[in-house]
């Protein structure tokens, strides 16, 4: 393959190529990452006694580009070109409250664009506001149906005591038919929750453990066999925080770890442990030493069963005045994969000033770096049609000179802009497979390029009754071992809406564009520029009685027929009504 594309010419294996010689062990993890967790166990409780100077030396460094990143398959299977298609990113409605908006841009990611693909509708907001009179009503059953034998369920149910509580919370969302070859396109998530809070005055403990269940299907592989086409997505997982609650204490902490384990209908699966610690302690009045440490654990199986683990040391010092901020640290990480042969130990200087000139407005500006870590799990929540095998790495962040504004303006307004200007290693896109093109293959560009980010958000709110959010983000992405940043879009706007009319009806109002997609048929080697992708969403509630209330949302509202990956239609006008019953 031509060395422009970003691939070499080491061929995996044929066929599908699933792990013959699974591992023994529960979770999945093999005898030698036995040994990582427990260093990671050890590591974890270091971190907790104290805080130690880091080095940072180079080692051994793997390249990317040394691995194939295609699967070899028997059959060869290509489509006609495509039209449009979109995955929205759904909106979350917050409670109605007395507070202002707030808005915070974080480090650029490198998910640009919409995740996952979720049936086109928006999620029945469990927070509505109540009636004056209703009291506080925490829990709820939510019923509904829709267009393409959409069926919706939901129920959150908690309790405690001032110093406990806890809840549980389920929630199913399907669709019996889809935009395209009737039951082929179906799909199913189903999503289960317990949670629990402990409290006191001096700390808190936090814990949970969920489950979730995708049921979907390769459609755009038309009139195949159903059973031929399904994936099923697996996910257990559990989580534990440990924090301080007092503020009055001379050392902050805050201790999380989770763990999680995704399978699918294909044989693979991905076990990933993530534990963070964060601390900080107040050396002089206004100046404050922190430290962040992160540890994650990783054992994926598929054609192969190999480990990638991270650990990350970050000591930082801030100092805070009346008018500015500086913040100065360095990120010390250490990154392996048995896959790629990767074992390196790398540093990023970090350092950030914001200003503020007068009241109400901050200018800021800093350079950062570090390591994006990328999971099989992060990957499907971007494109959940990947296909088998696909190479999983890690993207570097080797440089990253921003600047921006935030501020107020008065009257309801807020605003806040910002200019990134990164430098990436292993910058990846999504584009349809050589062998099969109703799958996408992972393409990563293994030099050292640029991307340019400019973001721009306004908000208003007025009292409880208006809030207005308009963003829009500007992309430009100087690749070079890739053609193109395939299935990245050059421009997003996003602009929510929420409205309550009177004490009983309440509304949001949703637009989502995005401009600029492409992806290529490496089958018929041609680039398909796909139509600009405008998407506006209705939801309305009616607070009939104290206890209940009913519901519709409209997805999709101009019609119009789009896809946000190659030949995989989003749904056209759909809707989904129901009542609410809150107690």
């Amino acid at each position: 393959m031509p060395l422009g594309w970003g691939y070499t010419t080491n061929p995996t294996p044929s066929g599908w190529g699933y792990t013959t010689n699974p591992t023994p062990l529960g979770w999945g993890y093999n005898q030698d990452n036995m040994k990582k967790i427990a260093l990671l166990l050890t590591f974890t409780s270091s971190l907790l006694l104290t805080v130690t100077d880091s080095t940072f030396a180079q080692k051994k460094t793997g390249e990317i580009d040394s691995q194939t990143f295609e699967v070899e398959k028997k059959k060869r299977i290509e489509l006609p070109p495509a039209n449009r298609l979109y995955n929205k990113v759904q909106p979350a409605v917050s409670a109605e409250d007395n507070q202002k908006m707030s808005y915070e841009f974080n480090p650029p990611k490198l998910s640009l664009g919409a995740p996952k693909l979720t049936p086109a509708v928006l999620p029945v907001n469990g927070d509505q506001k109540k009636d004056e009179e209703a009291g506080n009503l925490n829990n709820y059953v939510k019923v509904g149906a829709g267009n393409f034998g959409k069926l919706y369920a939901e129920t959150f149910l908690g309790g405690g005591s001032p110093d406990l509580s806890y809840n549980v919370q389920y929630k199913h969302l399907s669709n019996q038919t889809g935009p395209v070859d009737a039951k082929n396109s179906a799909s199913s998530d189903n999503n289960l929750k317990l949670n629990g809070i402990y409290q006191t005055g001096n700390f808190k403990v936090s814990g949970g453990v969920h489950y979730d269940r995708e049921n979907y299907y390769f459609y755009a592989r038309r009139n195949a066999e159903k059973a031929n086409i399904r994936q099923t997505l697996n996910t257990m997982g559990a989580n534990l925080g440990f924090e301080n609650s007092n503020n009055e204490r001379l050392i902050d902490y805050g201790f999380q770890t989770s763990i999680y384990r995704l399978t699918d209908n294909y044989n693979a699966s991905e076990t990933d442990w993530a534990t963070n610690f964060t601390g900080s302690v107040s050396i002089l009045p206004n100046f404050y030493a922190l430290v962040g440490a992160g540890a994650y654990v990783s054992q994926r199986a598929d054609a192969e069963t190999f480990a990638r683990n991270l650990f990350r040391v970050t000591p930082s010092f801030k100092y805070v005045h009346s008018n500015f901020t500086i913040t100065a640290a360095f990120k010390a990480i250490n990154e392996t994969d048995d896959r790629l042969q990767i074992n390196r130990t790398v540093g990023f200087p970090v350092v950030e000033l914001d200003v503020t000139p007068f009241s109400g407005v901050h200018l800021f500006a800093g350079l950062d770096g570090d390591i994006n870590r990328n999971t099989l799990r992060s990957l499907l929540n971007e494109n959940r049609w990947l296909a088998p095998n696909v190479t999983v790495a890690n993207t570097e962040k080797n440089r990253d000179i921003y600047g921006g504004a935030k501020g107020e303006l008065g009257s309801g307004f807020q605003f806040e802009v910002k200019v990134s200007y990164a430098n990436y290693k292993n910058f990846y896109a999504f584009n349809n497979s050589w062998t099969d093109t109703t799958q996408f293959s992972v393409l990563y560009d293994a030099d050292y390029i640029n991307v340019l980010a400019v973001s721009g958000q306004v908000g208003y709110q007025y009292k409880n009754i208006v809030r207005s959010t308009l963003r829009a983000d500007v992309f430009d992405y100087n690749v070079k071992r890739l053609e193109a940043a395939w299935n990245r879009p050059t421009t997003t706007i996003t602009w929510n809406n929420s409205f309550v009319f009177t004490k009983k009806l309440f509304a949001t109002l949703d637009l989502y564009y995005l401009a600029g997609l492409q992806g290529k048929n490496f089958a018929t080697n041609r680039i398909v520029k796909q139509e600009n992708i405008a998407d506006l969403n209705l939801k309305i509630d009616y607070l009939l009685t104290r206890n209940f209330s009913s519901f519709v949302s409209v997805n999709n509202l101009l019609g119009r027929s789009y896809e946000r990956y190659l030949y995989y239609p989003q749904q056209g006008l759909n809707f989904l009504a129901g009542l609410s019953f809150q107690f």
